[in-house]
């Protein structure tokens, strides 16, 4: 469009140019004609001895190569003009629709920047890329959150329901599938425990189906070493297969004819001891963490199972104690008969046996007892030692050596220790663990005493203890949970003063003071000054009891800022007195970084959306200018074309304009007169309208009224025409070309001169 308009512009000043050169020359000649008498022949004369009337012929076609040059170079100018702005509006449109995009979140929208001079746009790139990359760091950190999260509630619910019908291991079996399989989004899952009361008879037992949201019924067994579930005991890891064969389940789980995409096979393993698996079955990919929750729970449940397993093999103890009991007593009504006529005799060794017997129940009822030799020979036991060291009966353990109830790892300074009591030396109190026939480890609080002959020596060695073990268990679980939190969280024990009384190596290192200075210090010399109001207003709530969660400015030793984000909880003592008050933190200051930095980038943006806008305001004037200043060009434009068309028709020669067609765009007054027809009726008419439907022996004229013949241009021909009234007229015509665009247009100077020839 742009070309078109230059090629107009340079078309209408170099024929007007033209024009005006012919109009001069016509001028010229018609003086010569009219007003110095000056025939035709005689001009023709002059102009073969007198060159200035032939460069005064030439004058049209010199002033149409000067107004062509003058116009092209104005076309050139404005063409220029006009790209340059429309590149920088189009630029800035560009830019203006990404920002808007950003601004809108659409922050994966592209730009291409348009030069190396386009310093905005690539800015505004670099910002795209920001705002990117800590979006992308926010949802991960997000989903990782979310993560711990699920798991910190799942961990909490599946505890309730392990507090609950531990008398009854299929009902608990149920309710632990049935939720876990709708927590974890599975679809079926089953739980199995190992049955090995009959050592020969050693297999798995379904105690807990669900699936497809209902309860399972099913009594299914499971032959040891048989199947995946199988492999995860023996290996006491946990198994997760992606890509489930369609028969696999059938034939080597325990989870019915559907056949999951995934399985999981967790063993619940509890004291590196395993009593069960569960199974999950699901469709879709269950992820790590999903998996390591799994593991969590199997732990748990583990535990859970195992204390079950003790209390039910201890109520069996009981009950067969009980009922040795009752036939030990229908014995000694046998014997009573017989014991009567020993009674007097007996009496007071009955009843020195009596106290005996008396303090030795006490004992056996409370506490865990055993004899050995010198040689640690076991040659008592009581039912405690048994019951909890997991045999039936005494002829299981008497006669065998201490060492095999000390676990391998303790053997070496427990040898020593027992040489020590072997030689009547000071006898042993303290914590000792020991192991059951099932490996299991059984925590005691156990007294080893040497007893005496009468000349000193030893006889044997007493053994007694408490059991220990769940207290034992607790406290190792405490102090593991205690090492975790120290390695992932700041960990600070303070007095209510604010004096700090003890803290984790992750403290230290984050305020990278020594730890001789920390025990100087209070909660209040690490805080900016900026917080202190806010700190003594909460120290205060946590002081009398309140829990406060919160972000906190503090200083380091070497006075670098940094965020911590703080749990204060105060810790009572027996008394129900404030002891202490515990903050558990987490350093967050890469995050508190990152938000002050998106909030810079934001206010960044913003300015820049201001600058882009003042920007925008500016180029509208810019281009409301040039509007003007072009829309005045084209009217002066349009009034020199004017000017020439009234020139035209004033002109004392017919001229005639047609196009490539033949069709009359233009016809003067001088046409009119000489044809002796109105201009209206011939504009927008073929120029065969001139010449009437006649066999013409001219080759000129033949041409004029072929479109696709070639024109005779630039040469003056003689020809005769006829007007509307028959009149014929000789007259000298005269053809010129003109081509715009790819359309080609001619004009005729036509001269009458029929009166010179008369």
């Amino acid at each position: 469009m742009k070309e078109r308009n230059s090629q107009s512009i340079i078309f209408k000043y170099t024929v007007s140019g033209f024009i005006i050169g012919l109009l001069t020359v016509i001028l010229i000649l018609t003086v010569d004609f009219f007003i110095k008498k000056i025939s035709f022949s005689e001009i023709i004369d002059l102009h073969r001895n007198n060159p200035v009337y032939l460069i005064l012929d030439l004058s049209p076609f010199v002033l149409a190569f000067y107004a062509y040059l003058l116009s092209k170079k104005y076309a050139t100018a404005t063409e220029t003009l006009h790209s340059a702005l429309k590149f920088e509006f189009d630029k800035n449109q560009k830019i203006f629709r990404f920002v808007e995009k950003i601004r809108l979140g659409k922050i994966d929208s592209d730009y291409k920047v348009q030069s190396s001079d386009d310093v905005l746009g690539q800015s505004i790139l670099d910002l795209r890329d920001n705002l990117k990359k800590n979006k992308e760091e926010e949802e991960k950190r997000r989903k990782e959150d979310q993560q711990r999260n699920w798991v910190a509630e799942g961990l909490a619910k599946f505890g309730d329901i392990l507090r609950k019908d531990t008398d009854n291991i299929e009902e608990l079996s149920y309710n632990l599938v049935s939720n876990l399989v709708k927590y974890i989004n599975a679809n079926q899952g089953a739980i199995f425990i190992i049955e090995d009361e009959i050592e020969a008879d050693k297999h798995l037992k379904m105690t807990g189906c669900y699936a497809y949201e209902r309860r399972k019924f099913a009594d299914k067994r499971v032959e040891w070493g048989e199947g995946t579930i199988s492999a995860a005991i023996l290996e006491q890891e946990t198994i997760y297969m992606t890509d489930v064969p369609e028969s696999y389940v059938n034939i080597t789980s325990g989870l019915g004819e559907a056949t999951p995409k995934c399985l999981l096979v967790v063993p619940l393993k509890f004291n590196d001891e395993v009593h069960g698996v569960i199974e999950i079955g699901a469709f879709h990919q269950i992820e790590k963490y999903i998996v390591e929750f799994v593991e969590k729970v199997a732990e748990s449940v583990a535990s859970t199972i195992s204390n079950v397993k003790i209390n039910t093999r201890t109520s069996k103890l009981l009950r067969e104690s009980q009922k040795q009991a009752e036939t030990l007593a229908s014995q000694e009504e046998q014997m009573r008969q017989n014991m009567e006529e020993l009674q007097a005799t007996q009496e007071e060794a009955a009843r020195q046996s009596e106290k005996f017997i008396t303090f030795t129940n006490a004992v056996n009822h409370t506490l865990i007892r055993a004899e050995y030799n010198n040689e640690g020979t076991l040659i008592y036991a009581n039912t405690k030692f048994l019951k909890k060291l997991g045999y039936d009966k005494n002829s299981d353990v008497e006669g065998k050596n201490i060492s095999m109830f000390i676990n391998e790892k303790d053997k070496t300074w427990f040898n020593k220790l027992w040489d020590t009591l072997a030689n009547g030396g000071k006898h042993f109190e303290g914590d000792m663990k020991h192991v059951t026939k099932q490996g299991r480890d059984l925590w005691t609080m156990s007294t080893y005493t040497c007893m005496r002959h009468d000349d000193g020596s030893v006889d044997k060695i007493l053994f007694l203890a408490i059991d220990t073990t769940d207290q034992k268990k607790q406290s190792l679980d405490y102090v593991g949970q205690i090492n975790a939190l120290n390695k992932s969280t700041i960990k600070v024990d303070y007095l209510p003063t604010g004096d700090l009384l003890e803290c984790n190596q992750k403290f230290i290192d984050l305020m990278d003071y020594p730890i001789f200075e920390l025990k100087e210090k209070s909660i209040f010399d690490f805080v900016d000054k900026s917080e202190l109001n806010k700190l003594r207003e909460v120290w205060d709530k946590v002081a009398q009891g309140e829990t406060w969660e919160g972000t906190l400015r503090q200083r380091t030793k070497e006075d670098k800022e940094i965020w911590v984000r703080l749990t204060l909880s105060a810790v009572k003592d027996m008394y129900d007195d404030i002891a202490k008050i515990i903050c558990i933190g987490h350093d967050v200051t890469n995050e508190k970084l990152m938000e002050i930095e998106t909030k810079n980038q934001t206010e960044l943006l913003r300015r820049h959306e201001e600058l882009l806008n003042q920007a925008k305001v500016d180029l509208k004037a810019q281009l409301k200018k040039a509007k003007e200043e072009v829309k005045q060009q084209f009217i002066e434009i349009e009034k020199v074309q004017r000017r020439t068309e009234l020139t035209l028709q004033g002109a004392s020669d017919a001229i005639v304009t047609f196009d490539h067609d033949g069709i009359i765009r233009f016809f003067n007054k001088a046409a009119e007169e000489l044809w002796e027809t109105e201009r209206d009726i011939i504009i927008g008419r073929s120029i065969k309208k001139l010449f009437p439907n006649e066999k013409y022996e001219n080759e000129f004229i033949k041409s004029l009224l072929d479109p696709k013949a070639e024109k005779v241009v630039g040469e003056r021909k003689e020809i005769n025409i006829k007007s509307k009234s028959g009149e014929e007229k000789s007259v000298i015509i005269l053809l010129s070309m003109a081509r715009l665009e790819g359309e080609t247009s001619y004009t005729a100077f036509i001269q009458n001169i029929s009166v010179d020839l008369f």
